[in-house]
């Protein structure tokens, strides 16, 4: 019997051009927002280009932000001294699973379940180096890689 190929969340989710209208219309979303417009009112359009790399990245997608754009080093460092809070972190997540929702992304369980999981670990870190000067990091830390976790790919009749 023939195994079928498990595609990367990347792939699942529908490649770059859905990880960059995703970031695009979110960060509308956050720029239209009371609690973080005055975070990210400074942000260049090039920002929002680099998070849907990144994301695509830690996806499974082409190692387009660390070759060409920074390193997870580098992103981690863009959030020293932000002093994030909760409330922001909360707020962040609520609109991009909005965006999500709204633009259609997969909403199998296996996929959410596994974006969800990056999204809350990945702005839980970020709350937590916003809340400091120093990085304590080693330069060279991978690019985290994200998978489908527990249930090993996506359901499949």
């Amino acid at each position: 019997m023939e195994q079928k190929a498990i595609p990367t969340l990347y792939e699942w989710a529908g490649g770059m051009p859905v990880f960059e209208k995703l970031t695009d219309l979110f960060y509308t979303k956050v720029l239209a927002d009371p609690l973080l417009e005055p975070v990210f009112k400074h942000m260049s359009k090039e920002h929002q280009l680099h998070v849907a790399h990144f994301i695509a990245e830690v996806f499974g997608g082409p190692e387009m932000y660390s070759k060409q754009e920074g390193s997870h080093f580098k992103m981690i460092q863009k959030h020293l001294s932000k002093h994030l809070t909760e409330a922001h972190r909360k707020r962040w997540v609520a609109l991009l699973l909005e965006t999500s929702d709204e633009m259609n992304l997969p909403d199998d369980p296996e996929f959410r379940s596994a974006f969800v999981a990056y999204i809350e670990w990945g702005t839980r870190i970020a709350v937590l180096n916003s809340n400091v000067d120093d990085l304590k990091m080693n330069p060279d830390e991978p690019m985290p890689k994200w998978g489908w976790g527990v249930p090993g790919g996506p359901f499949v009749e």
